[in-house]
């Protein structure tokens, strides 16, 4: 069983412990504005391992921590990103662009292609 952090690494609006993250890709699916994607790993034993790819498009909706079957991914509260200066992002139409094409893409970062 995996260590269960919940430390905000730095002042990050979203971040995630791959030690408990089994790759289901949950919360890929439910990203609205693509931060998130799969990418392949072949230490994992799906051979995939979730990747913050985007944190700056980052709205603080919660959806992927609250969909985590595992506890693997957090989102910054409000009030501590906002005593670092920070603030999460409106959702764009770029942002959502960009989810779609994940979607198209089975999770995977539209950089690194179909799997």
């Amino acid at each position: 069983m995996g260590t269960f952090k919940t430390v905000n690494p730095g002042n990050q609006p979203v971040w995630v412990n791959t030690s408990n993250c089994k790759a289901c890709d949950i919360c890929v699916s439910v990203c609205p504005s693509g931060v998130l994607s799969m990418r392949y790993e072949v230490s994992s034993t799906l051979g995939a391992m979730i990747s913050i790819e985007h944190p700056e498009a980052c709205i603080g909706c919660s959806e992927c921590e609250l969909s985590c079957p595992d506890f693997a991914i957090y989102v910054a509260d409000r009030k501590e990103l906002k005593e670092a200066g920070l603030s999460f992002a409106k959702l764009t139409d770029e942002a959502k662009a960009r989810q779609e094409a994940i979607k198209a893409n089975n999770y995977y970062s539209i950089e690194q292609g179909a799997r």
